[in-house]
């Protein structure tokens, strides 16, 4: 059975047969077909036909389409997360989490799109504006294209989704070669509501069709989560539009010397062995980098070790499974060219370091020399460096030391020291007390430098998504 993909609401299939395989063992998860061009052209071209009446469109409408789609998303939660599981490999424990951010990422939505009003400002705080009053609302930019990865196939589609539709701004949505089947799925629950045909679209396409879908100047804005390259060629590729870009990281976690009781330790090397390796490292914000002081880096590294080393490993779909496989071989494979360059370099691999197919075993590394790209670049796998600092300046220097800056993790009690944190790391978000992988749906969540321009998090989606407009009145008794 082909699953059909979505234009402007309606089902259609295309003539080529796109077979979507299980990284685990190649086993079928699905058939699809890419979009014919026809069908690209028909979803573009309703997206921007529904532009005026769509944002017309009243807030309990649009609320309630939402919340359909959470209510359906939870009911068929379990099929939901094994359907994640078969097309990218992650093991189901963490399949069903993603479903469950999806189900609050679609309810946040609908509560949004509920109070989305705008403000009011008084004008007459000067003597030339007595009587007036301004309303300060926001209109969507424009029809949206919405491309996302295959590491978070449902909810990274629905952080393009949710915030759309609350809105009002139409969506064509792009979702990753390797990973279709889910956002098709989520297409069927987006059919059974009564949203204007035109406001969605749900297309399959390879990434290198994927150049006229950017360039379409009835699609003025473009949200893109993925790779820094693609992200910033798109950037150049079309200037004038509005772009939005969620890249990669190297996230870093920083443990202070007053974290330096065992229970202290315990729970920071619970939290950096299971954000290091979980999806597979295939996270933009996994803990990548650590830099522990040196009153509690041997202690944290001895914990972190034996917590990596007790990671469940093998087939996704066993729910004791913690670490699955990559989502190919190609990128294990460059995982480990990538540690083997690290420890010719000098480094030390302290447990892992080796490859089975598609599967790369989680793997701590020590020593690591400046340079290396386990420590430079996004891994985008299940490795984690550890390192030692003098002080907690030393550490604060080595994050920022870096062209990503997304989000960082500090482990300290010393509230004084977490503001300090928070003006001294130029990342986009620091989570006090926990690894630098929290992410929670309704927060604004992006980064600074080479990791992206505007931000995720429902409700900063829909303000990146719309531009003010403001209607002064005048006349008024205030």
């Amino acid at each position: 059975m082909t699953t059909p993909y979505w234009v402007a609401g309606s089902p259609s299939t295309g003539e080529d047969r796109v077979e979507v395989r299980t990284p685990h063992d190649g086993a079928l998860a699905g058939v699809t077909s890419n979009a014919t061009a026809a069908d690209v052209e028909r979803a573009v071209a309703a997206a921007h036909a529904a532009t005026g009446g769509f944002a017309a469109l009243p807030a309990h409408a649009r609320a309630a389409a939402l919340d359909h789609v959470s209510r359906r998303l939870a009911e068929r939660a379990d099929e939901v997360a094994s359907l994640i599981t078969a097309e990218s490999g992650k093991p189901v424990k963490w399949s069903r989490v993603e479903v469950a951010r999806a189900v609050s990422t679609f309810r946040w939505a609908a509560e949004e799109a509920r109070r989305f009003s705008g403000e009011l400002q008084r004008l007459d705080t000067d003597p030339a504006a007595n009587g007036r009053l301004a309303l300060v609302r926001r209109a969507p930019r424009g029809p949206v294209l919405g491309i996302a990865p295959f590491n978070f196939p449902l909810n990274l589609v629905a952080h393009k989704v949710a915030p759309a539709l609350a809105v009002g701004a139409p969506i064509v949505v792009k979702p990753a070669p390797t990973t279709p089947l889910v956002a098709l799925l989520l297409g069927s629950l987006l059919a059974e509501t009564d949203l204007p045909a035109g406001s969605w679209s749900v297309l399959p396409l390879p990434n290198e069709a994927a150049g006229r879908l950017t360039e379409d100047p009835r699609l003025p804005v473009v949200s893109f989560t993925g790779s820094g390259p693609v992200g910033y060629s798109i950037l150049d590729r079309v200037p004038r539009k509005h772009v939005v870009l969620e890249l990669g990281g190297n996230a870093a976690a920083v443990v202070c010397p007053d974290w330096a009781d065992a229970a202290d330790l315990d729970f920071a090397a619970s939290r950096i062995a299971t954000f290091a390796m979980y999806q597979g490292g295939q996270s933009c914000i996994s803990v990548q980098r650590v830099y522990a002081h040196a009153d509690v880096h041997e202690a944290l590294a001895g914990a972190v070790v034996a917590r990596v080393r007790e990671l469940g490993t093998g087939v996704p779909t066993d729910p004791a499974t913690d670490v699955g496989p990559l989502i190919d071989e190609a990128a294990a494979a460059r995982v480990e060219s990538w540690v083997a360059e690290a420890v010719a370099a000098g480094a030390r691999v302290l447990t892992g370091g080796t490859r089975t197919g598609a599967y790369y075993a989680p793997t701590v590394l020590a020593d690591v020399p400046r340079g290396c790209r386990v420590v430079d670049e996004e891994v985008f796998g299940p490795v984690v460096v550890l390192e030692r600092v003098r002080d907690v300046d030393e550490a604060f220097d080595r994050v920022n030391d870096s062209r990503f800056g997304l989000q960082a993790g500090v482990f300290t009690h010393d509230v004084r020291l977490a503001f300090r944190a928070s003006t001294r790391l130029a990342v986009g978000g620091v989570v006090v007390g926990d690894v630098p992988s929290f992410r929670a749906d309704q927060m604004p969540y992006g980064g600074v430098k080479e990791s992206g321009t505007g931000r995720e998090g429902v409700r900063a989606a829909m303000d990146d998504l719309t531009e003010q407009r403001v209607l002064v009145l005048t006349g008024l008794e205030l």
